[in-house]
Formats: C-alpha cells, structure tokens, sequence
C-alpha cells in the first residue's frame, strides 16, 4: 500500500467514525516509512516537542531534587547531625560559641575557594558566636589536595595557629599549589622544617584525613565543599544569606 492509499484509508476510517486504537496501529504497522516521513517533513515542529519534552524532564527533576534537599533541610533542625569535635580538635574561634560551623574541603577545589570566603564573612559577622572547624575531604582528580591536607595537618601538629595561616595561604593563593609553595608558605610561617618533614610522613597525619573522609562520607558529603552548620547539612559553596537563614532558624526555634 503507498502513502495516498494509505491516507485514503485512514480517511475513509475517520469518516466511518473514530478510528480504533488497533486500526491505527496496524495500518502503522503496514506503512511505517509514513511516521518517519511525517517527521521529516515537519522537523522544526519535532524539534520543538522533544525540547519541550526535555525541559519538562529537567524541571520535573529539578523539583524532585529540591523537594528531597528541603526535606532533608528541615530534618536537618529535628535531628541534626553530629560530627566529632573532640579537645583536640582545631578550632579557630570561641571554643563555647553558640553557632558551631564545620566545612569539609578541598585546598585544590575552586568551589571551596568561595566557600572560604564565606567562611571569613561569616566569622567576620557573628564573633564570638562562631566557632569554625575545617575537616579535610580532598578529591581525587585535584592532584595537590592531598599533599595540601598533609602539609596542614603536619604544621598543626606544631602549632594551630600556623596551620590556620596555612590554610588561609592556600585559599588565596590556590593557582599556586604545589610542593615548592608549601614549603615555601611553611618557611614563611616560621614552622620547624625538619619536624615538618618528619610529621608529614607520620601514621597521626594519614589517620587525621582518613577520619575526616571517613565522617563526610558519613555524612553523604562527595562533592565539596560540604558544611554543617549547628548541624544542619549544606552542600555546596552556598552564599552568606543561606547561612545566615539557618542562623535565623536556629534563633527561632530556641525563643
């Protein structure tokens, strides 16, 4: 049957009343080089309907993905989570602060790079309400993420207070990375070199970021940078108003 037969087949059936389902599949069926010629002689129109179909798509996920996130947000203020913070945690700021705010990073990762200018606005903000606690989660497609978590976990064996310069170091200067700019950065800041040669090769330093990792994990951190803020998860190098409407939340449910 060639398509004008075809066509005055399904005219003489539209005619005779609405076509069957089974009508319309088997005449289909017989003559399907008529659905490919339908769409090639009506591209832009077929174009159109699978871009639509795929933004539909896209939202709906979208909106499932949101969904899902703004669950877990607000689970988040009923069960938060709980990471350990021990008296030997390094802790940069009040150690009694209301507002506890742990980041797990990557030195190398250009998202933590924005997230650490987060950080020091929000440190900058609230004082002594916050305290900041930095655990190591470096990826492994960023090759000087590890050597920089072990650089910092060495210096902090000498001293916190240098191996929080050190990290900030990092973070302003991450097109610098390497091996030549940790030490160099470690000279600058007056740490023992020799110590530092020595600490970086230790089983303490190996089993500070195994821990670290292992805790994001946990936590179903993979991509970074990964916070947890009092407890509530935020994933992502969010903006310093997301932070700060968990911080009003928190406000709300203590009053």
């Amino acid at each position: 049957m060639n398509l004008s037969l075809l066509a005055a087949a399904l005219f003489s059936l539209a005619f005779a009343g609405e076509p069957s389902r089974e009508e319309l599949k088997s005449a289909l069926q017989k003559n399907p080089d008529l659905v490919l010629d339908v769409l090639k002689s009506n591209k832009k129109a077929v174009f159109e309907i699978v871009n639509e179909a795929a933004r539909e798509e896209q939202a709906r996920r979208q909106r499932e993905q949101d969904e899902q996130s703004q669950r877990e947000f607000e689970e988040a203020f009923k069960n938060p989570k709980q990471p350990e913070i021990t008296s030997k945690t390094r802790v940069r700021g009040n150690p009694k602060a209301k507002y506890t705010l742990v980041e797990y990073s990557d030195f190398q990762c250009p998202y933590c790079a924005r997230g650490y200018q987060t950080v020091e606005a929000l440190r900058k903000k609230y004082g002594a309400d916050l305290r900041f606690v930095f655990k190591n989660l470096p990826l492994d497609f960023h090759p000087q993420a590890m050597p920089a978590a072990k650089y910092l976990e060495a210096i902090s064996l000498q001293s916190e207070e240098k191996a929080w310069r050190f990290h900030d170091r990092l973070f302003e200067n991450q097109s610098k990375l390497g091996e030549e700019f940790f030490k160099a950065t470690a000279q600058e800041l007056g740490v023992d070199m020799k110590r530092l040669e020595k600490y970086l090769q230790s089983p303490e330093v190996a089993a500070k970021i195994e821990s670290d990792m292992k805790e994001a994990k946990k936590f179903n951190f993979e991509g970074t940078p990964g916070f947890l803020l009092n407890g509530v998860p935020v994933r992502g190098a969010y903006p310093v108003e997301h932070f700060e409407e968990i911080i009003q939340k928190l406000q709300s449910k203590k009053s």
